[in-house]
């Protein structure tokens, strides 16, 4: 039976302790296969908000669906078509199903990846997943009086 020294045995505990901690904390956070959004803003080609009502806030402007879709049909036919978009929730209005739907359609016309901030972070449209919905008009919700206004009476 072989005895170590006391010297050796503490040396040896302080390299396996030393490892370990080095190791946990190359792992960290490696387990996930998310990120951020707020990390990742700046690598794509453009940034569009969802809005109220399945409109779009594109380079500052609500457009409708439509409106987008005729957007990036122009920057298609200038050669600026983007590879990579972010859809984020505005202000206004966080991201619904019928964004992820329109945007599911831009990706199927244009060939764009989408990519949509979920709570902080990324996931990417699924084609096959989502429903791809026909782009509409925006159409304002109807006023509380359709009726004509109320006769006057002249004396």
């Amino acid at each position: 039976m072989t005895r170590f020294s006391t010297l050796l045995t503490r040396a040896g505990a302080a390299i396996l302790l030393g490892s370990m901690l080095v190791l946990a904390g190359c792992h960290r956070g490696s387990a996930k296969d998310e990120v951020r959004t707020s990390d990742m803003k700046s690598q794509f080609d453009a940034v569009i908000q969802a809005y109220k009502s399945g409109q779009f806030v594109v380079d500052g402007a609500v457009l409708s669906a439509l409106d987008t879709g005729s957007h990036f049909a122009y920057l298609k036919d200038q050669g600026k078509l983007p590879k990579t978009v972010l859809l984020e929730p505005s202000d206004d209005s966080k991201i619904r199903k019928q964004h992820l739907q329109y945007m599911a359609r831009l990706q199927i016309d244009y060939g764009f990846t989408v990519y949509y901030d979920d709570g902080g972070t990324l996931k990417k449209i699924s084609v096959v997943d989502t429903k791809a919905r026909d782009l509409e008009d925006y159409k304002a919700p109807p006023k509380a009086a359709d009726a004509p206004p109320p006769t006057q009476q002249h004396y």
